[in-house]
């Protein structure tokens, strides 16, 4: 067995606060990751960690999070998946990466979520609606529900995961030699 990671990401602000009301746990952003350090980690968010009105698909980097919110709170699970489920993993997130401008947050799809209503626009996503959608891709079919309606709450209860950390970014052990850098493996074109 294989295992992939989940970072459950806890950040201040008046985005953040609304999501936490929402969907009332206290970390408002998943992260997918292919090692329990983050250097791979990737997800739909914030293309600049301090600017939370450009949003796409873009990889995960510790320092400038750090930066930008030196309180946040992270948790990483770990996730098992057959060998053959993450090399499919590896491949899409290499392929998205290449073509990462074409992916956005999906914006107009909030209100659809909220009301428990299924929409899928081109290419646009929300963190939770992407991890599910890859992973099921991939053959990790992990909810009973249209990937559209997963949110990082889905995730945070899942029973099949292992806490690999819970706390501090700041304390991460992660963070002290995080030098971001894209995976090389795959070069096929997915386009989910």
């Amino acid at each position: 067995m294989e295992n992939i990671y989940l970072a459950f990401v806890d950040t201040p602000g008046f985005f953040a606060s609304l999501i936490r009301r929402t969907i009332k746990i206290p970390y408002v952003h998943v992260v997918l990751a292919l090692d329990s350090d983050l250097t791979e980690g990737y997800s739909i968010g914030r293309r600049h960690p301090s600017i939370p009105f450009f949003a796409g698909f873009e990889q995960e980097n510790l320092t400038l999070i750090h930066q930008a919110f030196p309180t946040a709170r992270y948790k990483i699970v770990s996730l098992s998946c057959t060998p053959e489920q993450k090399t499919a993993i590896v491949q899409r997130l290499a392929s998205y990466y290449d073509r990462r401008f074409r992916y956005h947050y999906c914006i107009i799809g909030l209100p659809f979520l909220l009301l428990n209503i299924p929409f899928y626009q081109k290419r646009h996503y929300t963190c939770s609606s992407f991890t599910a959608r890859l992973l099921e891709d991939c053959g990790i079919r992990l909810f009973d529900k249209h990937f559209s309606l997963v949110t990082p709450r889905d995730f945070y209860e899942l029973s099949c995961t292992r806490v690999i950390y819970e706390g501090p970014l700041a304390q991460f052990k992660g963070l002290r030699y995080h030098s971001p850098h894209r995976t090389s493996q795959g070069n096929t074109a997915y386009e989910p």
